[in-house]
């Protein structure tokens, strides 16, 4: 199938880089499990490595099964190409480092993903990098954030566990204005609410470890260039050489040739075999997330041992109107978060759970839930989980799609287990 066609997305999702005729009539892609791959002639070999002529040489490089997954993914952002990688964070890191140099700034939503902002505020002031964090949804703070140093403007399509969401449209109008790409990891609203290319976004990013292969089964990540940033030579000299030889793709090129090869972020092809598979029912799972976590942030608004229920599908949320226009009436997410009254009815509370998982994952077709002030959290200092809202009585709660009546038993069990 051609990935460009105008199918529509629960088309897409299954048959976008589908190429039945080329495995001999499989509907799935074939395991390349090699490390290597053979050239008949040493000319053809030296073609493949000048990228004179197509062909896979070495698996820390290219891999035909990671190579589906790399089309069916750019084809549902809307993307010109992708690279797929080991898991999320080396997506994020890949991303950055391309980007970065020994000096820069780079302007972030404050509301990120655990490990990106450790990534961002203990690694990179290590190699003289400055990452300026400022509210996700603040569009004006961004931009007076953004200086001749800054390199590109990063934000979460829906912060974890905060639960904001910026304004993609407007904050990439102003990136453009200032000569910065916007880069966008887009893991918790997925394509199905949410495409950040077609909202001016120039790089998308995912842990494919969530919604997108869905089963709790991989840990993976992707790079999707939208191919439409210029990377100005004035601001960013050291891509010219990659946009001469690659145009559009030169971001993706750079990525590719200086850090995932260098770095080894190869993703495993069973990875890539398996999220292939998951994305079939993306949409379908997508649907019954966001249908169940409307209606269980609903359920728990009316416990009264629920203090607080943060989830952008409720009218009075903060985030509740941008919702509605970026993700266009799909929905609002498959996660919340919910206060008790302190961290031992939390505790209480998950030691009651019968259904639902506790664990440290996102994203999967099971129920999950954590604790993130006790567990991912727990080294960092009081005024750092305060300014991230990471709070003792918070609890995370990843909604599955299993039938919304037992989630809401098992959680009304658990919170009637605090009443005792």
């Amino acid at each position: 199938m051609n990935p460009r066609k105008s199918y529509r997305f629960h088309t897409q999702v299954i048959h976008a880089g589908q190429s039945p005729q080329d495995w001999q009539g499989a509907t799935l892609p074939p395991i390349f499990q090699t490390a290597s791959h053979l050239h008949p002639t040493a000319e053809g070999l030296s073609q493949t490595f000048a990228g004179q002529a197509p062909g896979y040489i070495y698996m820390r490089m290219t891999n035909p099964t990671n190579r589906v997954l790399e089309e069916k993914l750019s084809a549902l952002e809307g993307g010109q190409g992708a690279v797929v990688t080991s898991s999320g964070m080396a997506a994020i890191s890949n991303t950055c480092m391309a980007l970065l140099r020994a000096g820069d700034e780079l302007v972030a939503g404050a509301s990120l993903f655990l490990s990106t902002y450790l990534l961002f505020t203990n690694i990179f002031p290590r190699y003289g990098i400055t990452a300026r964090l400022v509210e996700s949804t603040d569009s004006q703070a961004i931009e007076k954030a953004i200086n001749s140093k800054t390199r590109f403007v990063y934000l979460e399509t829906i912060g974890n566990p905060k639960m904001d969401i910026p304004d993609l449209a407007r904050v990439a109008e102003i990136a453009h204005q200032r000569g910065v790409p916007l880069v966008v990891d887009n893991t918790l609203a997925t394509p199905y609410l949410c495409r950040p290319l077609e909202l001016g976004a120039d790089v998308v990013l995912h842990s494919t470890t969530k919604y997108l292969s869905g089963h709790g089964d991989v840990v993976g990540g992707v790079i999707i260039d939208g191919g439409n940033f210029p990377w100005p030579e004035e601001r960013f000299p050291d891509f010219q050489p990659f946009v001469e030889q690659k145009g559009a793709l030169a971001f993706l090129d750079k990525v590719w040739r200086e850090h995932h090869v260098s770095f080894g972020t190869t993703q495993a092809p069973m990875h890539s075999y398996l999220t292939v598979i998951g994305l079939d029912t993306l949409a379908l799972r997508m649907e019954r997330h966001v249908d169940n976590a409307l209606k269980v942030a609903r359920y728990l608004r009316g416990r009264p041992e629920v203090t607080w229920v943060n989830y952008p599908g409720l009218e009075d949320h903060p985030s509740h109107n941008v919702a509605l226009k970026q993700f266009a009436g799909r929905g609002f997410g498959g996660m919340l978060t919910f206060g008790l009254n302190d961290q031992e009815a939390c505790f209480r509370f998950i030691d009651n759970l019968r259904l639902i998982y506790h664990l440290a994952n996102l994203g999967d077709c099971k129920s999950l839930v954590i604790h993130p002030y006790s567990s991912q959290y727990i080294s960092f200092d009081e005024p750092t989980k305060q300014k991230l809202s990471i709070t003792p009585d918070m609890i995370r709660l990843s909604v599955g799609i299993e039938a919304v009546e037992d989630i809401c038993e098992d959680l009304g069990r658990a919170l009637d287990s605090l009443s005792k």
